[in-house]
């Protein structure tokens, strides 16, 4: 049984930052709060997500897990005018999930969780880190995707840059540590991940959160985290890096 009301903003913003990723997702809904994780078709690149009660004006939950079409969700989402709340409620004996956005009703029958992905969190030692403003992050990000696809993101102890190095142009993009709002970095680290993934995701951030927090290490993944909600909603975005003589 599930019966919860949400702002219009969060769940546009919940399935805005999995729609970067993937077309369905798996919902876990506990007692206080809701995990999501999932990774992309090619598994290069994976978030884990948990809102918790506090997120919702009303929340009635039995453990249950629930399988969406994101397009659906966000579709519908769409047509919610500025103060709709959104209701949704589940009967696990049905199978159905009914969805009331205004005076709209929508009824979806989720997808058949056996088929759905539900990948494991990295359990990664990254040392070295950097928090700034999620705006700066995408901005940087914007500019080295201009020239090309990969990105060397580095640190060290006075800044935090990044590069891309094109066939005829180059772009490099660096921050002070005066200018960040976190910086941890033992000796100088870099490596290389694809903006074709990573920018998306970045570009979603700086529309529904303040600041980023940046956590990678030589040719490990890199991890984002970030709140939304007012920080009942927390995310966890992994990438793995190019190394190379990758193809």
């Amino acid at each position: 049984m599930l019966n919860i009301t949400a702002k219009q903003d969060t769940m546009r913003t919940i399935v805005e930052i999995l729609t970067v990723l993937v077309e369905d997702a798996k919902f876990k809904f506990e007692e206080g709060h809701i995990e999501v994780r999932a990774v992309d078709a090619m598994h290069v690149a994976m978030v884990r997500m948990e809102i918790d009660a506090a997120a919702f004006e009303a929340w009635e939950c039995e453990p249950c897990t629930i399988g969406f079409e994101l397009v659906k969700l966000r579709d519908l989402i769409g047509l919610a005018e500025q103060g709709d709340l959104i209701e949704m409620n589940y009967d696990e004996n049905d199978g159905r999930v009914n969805i009331q956005v205004g005076e709209i009703n929508r009824t979806i029958r989720p997808l058949d969780r056996a088929t759905m992905l539900e990948p494991r969190v990295p359990d990664v030692d990254l040392q070295s880190s950097v928090k700034l403003s999620a705006i700066k992050f995408s901005r940087a990000l914007r500019a080295a995707k201009q020239v090309g696809d990969l990105a060397t993101i580095s640190l060290n102890a006075q800044s935090f840059g990044v590069n891309v190095s094109g066939d005829t142009d180059t772009v490099n993009v660096s921050y002070d540590a005066g200018e960040l709002q976190d910086l941890v970095c033992e000796g100088p680290v870099k490596s290389q991940y694809s903006l074709s993934l990573l920018y998306p995701m970045a570009k979603r951030m700086e529309a529904i959160v303040d600041s980023v927090a940046l956590f990678f290490n030589e040719n490990h993944p890199l991890r984002l985290e970030f709140e939304f909600a007012d920080g009942a909603g927390r995310c966890v975005y992994f990438l793995a890096p190019r190394i190379e003589g990758d193809a």
